[in-house]
């Protein structure tokens, strides 16, 4: 097994430009990433958090690589037997794991939760194997049949029954035993925390701040194991529910609708007229009268077919009759137009209009 100060001594370089930073200093690194990143009020979305998170999960990758080469840790020795310099590299893939968690790419929602269990799985797992503390080791794919249900799916037509019960009344008393040891070891860290930081602590104190660290985060991993197991199952059934979404019928575009206003009375009429020329306008009164003409109302059976006559503008009529009157030679209507001649030759346009002043 390889001491400290060979596994300090290691440099391995982050990136080309960057100086490179020692094991230590990576972890370092990374843990304190973690920590402003979980305890800011930014929101986890922003740009800035989300680029530190990026940068954290390079650090801990880097300096797990790093691990692995140096063969820190092995199966046949005894936690006693590990360096207290060393204890902290045990913390490196559950560091990871709730990095991993702060990211926040919808698309990618899936995979980030499944790469942050496989961390925390590869965390408990050690643990286990240095009996760090006792606890029950999850299932390692996420798909252990639950209590009452057949080959792992839940009925959900069916009600709890006394096998379920039990179940659940054991889960619930396993989680509010985590939560108490959680906050004992809390209560201890806070204490050990301020003589780690001031330098004064020996190596028996820094050792039991290690483990201290070590036994919080596998309470801490446990119960993210279960949210992500729920979420999973969550998000597989979305995916699911997509696929399987009926598509919506196209249908074809329908032609433009001309606009039409209804007015209850002529004023009205001639109000929009006069404001909205580009709109056709009627009363209620007309657009029925226009109606009962072509014989389309619903008490008129068969309709027929619109003559000119219905179209016509009643001022053009008018004019249509006083020319057919002159060219018939009718001696009023001859008179009455000889008589407005010489009216208008001896009258100025506009004449008797006081508003105009004439």
């Amino acid at each position: 097994m390889a001491e400290s100060e060979n596994s300090n001594s290691v440099r391995q370089p982050l990136n080309v430009d960057a100086e490179p930073l020692k094991l230590s200093e990576l972890l370092d690194r990374g843990w304190k990433i973690f920590e402003e990143v979980d305890s800011t009020n930014e929101p986890l979305g922003s740009n800035s958090i989300q680029v530190k998170v990026k940068r954290g999960v390079q650090m801990l990758e880097e300096a797990s690589r790093m691990v692995a080469q140096l063969d820190l840790f092995s199966r046949n020795e005894e936690l006693e037997e590990i360096a207290t310099a060393d204890l902290k590299y045990l913390l490196l893939p559950a560091l990871l794991g709730a990095l991993t968690m702060k990211q926040t790419t919808r698309d990618k929602r899936l995979e980030i939760v499944q790469t942050a269990r496989a961390y925390f799985m590869d965390f408990l797992r050690r643990c286990e194997e240095y009996k760090v503390s006792p606890f029950k080791l999850p299932d390692s794919t996420g798909e252990k049949a639950r209590p009452g249900s057949e080959d792992g799916n839940t009925k959900a037509n069916s009600f709890p029954g006394p096998t379920n019960l039990v179940a659940m009344a054991a889960q619930r008393q396993a989680k509010i035993e985590r939560y108490r040891q959680k906050k004992e070891l809390e209560a201890k860290l806070s204490d050990v925390r301020r003589a780690v930081e001031s330098g004064q602590a020996d190596d028996e104190v820094t050792r039991d701040f290690y483990l201290l660290n070590v036994r919080r985060w596998v309470a801490v991993c446990l119960e993210d194991i279960e949210s992500i197991d729920q979420e999973v199952e969550i998000l597989k059934k979305m995916d699911m529910f997509k696929e399987n979404a009926p598509k919506q019928p196209t249908h074809p575009p329908r032609p433009p609708m001309k606009p039409f206003i209804l007015t209850k009375d002529a004023v009205q009429a001639k109000v929009f007229g006069a404001g909205y020329p580009s709109l056709p306008t009627m009363t209620v009164d007309d657009w029925y009268e226009q109606h009962k003409k072509r014989g389309v109302l619903p008490d008129q059976g068969v309709p027929r077919k619109p003559t000119a006559e219905d179209h016509g503008d009643p001022s053009e009529t008018d004019e249509e009759e006083k020319e057919k009157k002159v060219e018939n030679d009718d001696d009023e209507s001859l008179l009455k137009a000889r008589n407005w001649d010489d009216w208008k030759d001896t009258h100025r346009r506009g004449y008797g209009n006081r508003q105009n002043m004439g």
